[in-house]
């Protein structure tokens, strides 16, 4: 189908002869999935439709307590310096961004008036300007008004080199202007078709001026509200103890009508994800238990308890191996793993190329993950049109002991191989959780049959993904030789995802280590093309231009992709909760209630 048929097919959407549901199957047939078939119309001016959880309480409060498990737990309350996932949704508790992504990745107002269309004047027909309006009578949990000035500012504050955001990626190239207390201008320097980065989803939350104006740049570690959060949420901050509790209750003054329904909030952190499916499905201890990293049989046995039910939606989340290319056991100017030094011997293709190999995927996804995950060699995976058809994995030690043979690798008398007087042995971290620890034992075996030896290394989850910078053993340090875990696609669209593999994100001492690229590794020709991705209005050639950035590196083999990974949570029966694969966990958190 080309251009002009969708075009067709959009025009009859807007007078009534085909369905949005219809056009969205259409497009499904064509490798076009739902997000991006809900933003073709968007773009052409037919209103999103709404996935979000129907709320039934006709009063807000009156729910008792809501009690939920993140067995990763939290350890700072700022969405701007949230590099793990347990950060964001705690964050998402208190601060809101102008929209978030329902399950079919449509764009959901939250703080502002309206998704912008260029109908309602938002967008503008160059692709440059968007305008959004700004909810009015919201405050912020301290009472003073929500206004433009604060988007402005959370802008100039991510921005800035010196705050070391971990979202200035989404704010760096534009500029935000204010056009009325309740109307910002963002302009962007070139036609941009994913314009939906900054203010929305994980990026976006807005961040009050009175509060962190004092702190921007290289102040910003020292603001109290890094750990005491002054909001717009549904939920208003009682107590925080970083690595163990957050305790929050119900907003009287929040913006939405009859919202929120629970009194109060209790978010508890620690233990394994085993326990918490177990607070969940079987003790019914607890409410809701994020990520459950659970193999699947195990999940399937604790169900039949009846207390409460799986919830697993599709996303974009990949769980990956990165092979470090910069030097993990040199220091250079107060770091390790810099950009200045290089690997002794995984800068070696075929040493990483023959340890891509010896990667039994699909044994991993059928014996440990089942429900939670399906193997493959391609980061990206959702939505489809931007998965690399060329991508194939495959697992083969012989192929891996023959590439290391012609590479010069020999092995010595203990089966280690070594060149140079450079062993193959190193290593391999990774996040404590029963199938991560599994999976690492699977490739440990089949690396020791081609003459690879891996120490294997496990660090409690929320230290390993803590925003601590003084940590050492945090993934975003990457001071090893061998890393695994998930990464979160934070919207329906692959850009902000990818640009996990663009130079001017490389984790680093100068950005606290809260630049994107963990990897280290980047490529003249990712740049080029991830630049020219974001100013590509014609939807296949961006695409294209995606597909490539993802299959550079890849194909190098820095970037071992395992699983796409579906998203697995555990509600009680009787709670009614809105589960995005596209957002965070807490995205809509104050429309939850108790049937």
């Amino acid at each position: 189908m080309n251009e002009q048929q969708i075009r067709g097919l959009v025009a009859d959407v807007k007078d009534g002869t085909l369905s949005r549901r219809s056009f969205i199957q259409r497009m499904a047939a064509l490798g076009i999935a739902a997000p991006i078939a809900s933003q073709i119309l968007a773009w052409n001016d037919v209103a999103m439709a709404n996935a979000t959880l129907a709320y039934k309480p006709t009063k807000a409060g009156g729910g008792g307590p809501l009690k939920m498990l993140l067995w990763q737990a939290p350890t700072l309350l700022n969405p701007h310096f949230a590099s793990g996932t347990k950060d964001q949704i705690a964050s998402r508790i208190f601060y809101e961004p102008l929209a978030g992504w329902d399950k079919e990745g449509n764009l959901i107002p939250q703080l502002a008036a309206e998704v912008p269309t260029k109908a309602n004047g938002g967008l503008s027909a160059d692709g440059k300007v968007v305008t959004w309006k700004i909810k009015q009578g919201v405050k912020w949990h301290d009472g003073k008004p929500l206004t433009a000035d604060d988007v402005v500012f959370t802008w100039e504050y991510a921005k800035d080199p010196e705050t070391a955001a971990y979202t200035t990626g989404a704010y760096t190239n534009i500029t935000v202007e204010k056009v009325d207390d309740h109307t910002v201008k963002v302009i962007f320097k070139e036609p941009t078709p994913f314009w939906a980065d900054p203010f929305v989803g994980v990026a976006g939350m807005i961040i009050p001026k009175h509060h962190f104006g004092d702190y921007k740049g290289a102040k910003s570690r020292e603001a109290p509200a890094n750990l005491k959060p002054v909001g717009t949420g549904a939920y208003k901050f009682v107590e925080f103890k970083p690595g163990d509790i957050v305790s929050a209750e119900r907003n009287p003054d929040y913006h939405v009508k009859n919202q929120p329904y629970f009194d109060t909030l209790e978010v508890k952190g620690g233990g394994d994800a085993v326990s918490a499916a177990r607070a969940v499905l079987q003790t019914g201890e607890y409410d809701y238990a994020w990520n459950l990293q659970v193999e699947d049989e195990v999940l399937k046995r604790m169900e039949t308890g009846g207390r409460g039910k799986i919830s697993a939606v599709p996303s974009g989340d990949i769980e990956f191996i990165i092979l470090n290319t910069t030097d993990p056991w040199t220091e250079v100017d107060g770091e390790r793993s810099s950009i200045k030094t290089k690997h002794p011997t995984l800068s070696d293709p075929a040493v990483r190329q023959a340890i891509n190999l010896l990667i039994d995927r699909d044994s991993i996804q059928k014996f440990i993950y089942g429900r939670g995950g399906t193997a493959t060699a391609s980061f990206v995976n959702e939505p489809k049109q931007f998965k690399s058809t060329k991508l194939k994995y495959e697992f083969n030690i012989d192929k891996a002991n023959k590439i290391l043979d012609e590479a010069g690798w020999k092995k010595g008398s203990d089966g280690i191989r070594e060149k140079d007087g450079k062993k193959l042995k190193y290593v391999y971290q990774t996040s404590i959780n029963a199938p991560r620890q599994k999976t690492q034992a699977i490739i440990k075996q089949a690396c020791q049959r081609a003459g690879i030896d891996l120490e294997l290394k496990s660090v409690t989850a929320s230290v390993f993904f803590s925003s601590d910078v003084a940590n050492p053993d945090t993934y975003t340090k990457l001071y090893t030789d061998i890393e695994m875990y998930t990464t979160t696609q934070p919207q329906p669209d692959p850009e902000r995802f990818l640009n996990q593999f663009v130079s001017w994100e490389i984790a680093s001492k100068e950005n606290k280590w809260l630049g994107r690229n963990v990897s280290r590794y980047s490529d003249p020709e990712a740049d080029k093309a991830y630049k020219a991705a974001q100013k590509e209005l014609d939807p296949a050639k961006r695409a294209a231009l995606l597909i490539r950035v993802n299959e550079i590196f890849c194909e190098a083999n820095v970037i071992l992709p395992i699983l796409s990974r579906t998203r697995v949570a555990a509600a009680t029966s009787n709670l009614s909760h809105d589960h995005s694969g596209w957002d965070v966990d807490t995205w809509n958190l104050a429309a939850w209630y108790r049937s």
